[in-house]
């Protein structure tokens, strides 16, 4: 005769993870993270500056004296 224990219907229970899961999980939570962050940067960097506007002032290598050279 079966229990009402053992109806086999219900949530199985859950292992908890290894201390390698663990460690996995972080490391991908820290990569998503730090993904997520270049992406919301990128993102608000297009809306301040539009590549679409072309520079007032003609560009000048980093190591011109004068800015007409």
């Amino acid at each position: 005769m079966r229990t009402s224990y053992a109806n086999g219907r219900g949530a199985a229970l859950l292992k908890t993870p290894t201390h390698r899961q663990q460690t996995s999980r972080r490391r991908l939570t820290a990569l998503c993270a730090v993904l997520a962050l270049a992406l919301v940067s990128g993102v608000v960097g297009s809306l301040i500056h539009p590549q679409s506007a072309p520079p007032s002032h003609p560009a000048t290598g980093p190591f011109s004296y004068f800015p007409s050279e």
